[in-house]
C-alpha cells in the first residue's frame, strides 16, 4: 500500500515540476524579448558616449537572444518529456490500445475459424461424393467379374464329379473269375484238302 500511494505522489511532483519548468521558459522568453525591445530605444545624451552605449545594447541583445534560445530549447525537451511520461505513465490509454488490438485479433480469428469450417463442410461433402462414386464403381466390377460364394462352390463340385465320372471306366479291371481270356485261332481255307481244318 506504501508502495502504491508513494507512486501517485512521485507522479505528481513530477508533474509539478514539469509545471514549473514551463512557467519558468516561458517567462525567461518574454522578459528576455522585452529587454530586447527596450535596448532599441533612443535614449538622450548620457555621460557614456554613443559608441560605447551602442557596443552595450549590442552585446546585451546577444545575450538576451541566447536566453530566449535557451528557453526555447528547454520547452522543447520539455515537450518530450511529457511524450515519454504519458507512453510509460498513461495507463488507461495503454490499456485501450492493448483492448483495441485484442479486439481486432479476435475478429480475425472468428473469421478465420468460419472460413476453416466452411472449408471443411466442403471437403467432407466433396469426400462422401468421390468414396460413394468409388464404391458404386467397384461393386458393378465385382457383379461382372466375380461370381458369388455358393455359386463358385457349386462349380467346383460340379467339375469334381465329372471328373471322377470320366476317370472310372479306365481305371476298371477285369474280374479274377472270368478266367484266362481266350483267343480265337484264325481259319484257314486249304483249296486242296477235303476241308477246313482247325489248329487249337
Amino acid at each position: 500500500m506504501a508502495q502504491q500511494r508513494a507512486l501517485p505522489q512521485s507522479k505528481e511532483t513530477l508533474l509539478q515540476s514539469y509545471n514549473k519548468r514551463l512557467k519558468d521558459d516561458i517567462k525567461s522568453i518574454m522578459d528576455n524579448f522585452t529587454e530586447i525591445i527596450k535596448t532599441a530605444k533612443i535614449e538622450d545624451e548620457t555621460q557614456v558616449s554613443r559608441a560605447t552605449q551602442g557596443e552595450q545594447d549590442n552585446y546585451e541583445m546577444h545575450v538576451r537572444a541566447a536566453n530566449i534560445v535557451r528557453a526555447g530549447e528547454s520547452l522543447m525537451k520539455l515537450v518530450s518529456d511529457l511524450k515519454q511520461f504519458l507512453i510509460l505513465n498513461d495507463f488507461p490509454s495503454v490499456n485501450e490500445a492493448i483492448d483495441q488490438r485484442n479486439q481486432q485479433l479476435r475478429a480475425l480469428q472468428e473469421e478465420c475459424d468460419r472460413k476453416l469450417i466452411t472449408l471443411r463442410d466442403e471437403i467432407s461433402i466433396d469426400l462422401y461424393e468421390l468414396e460413394e462414386e468409388y464404391y458404386s464403381s467397384s461393386s458393378s466390377l465385382c457383379e461382372a467379374n466375380d461370381l458369388p460364394l455358393c455359386e463358385a462352390y457349386g462349380r467346383l463340385d460340379l467339375d469334381t464329379d465329372s471328373a471322377d465320372g470320366l476317370s472310372a471306366p479306365l481305371l476298371a479291371s477285369p474280374e479274377p473269375s472270368a478266367g484266362p481270356l481266350q483267343v480265337a485261332a484264325p481259319v484257314h481255307s486249304h483249296a486242296g484238302g477235303p476241308g477246313p481244318t482247325e489248329h487249337a
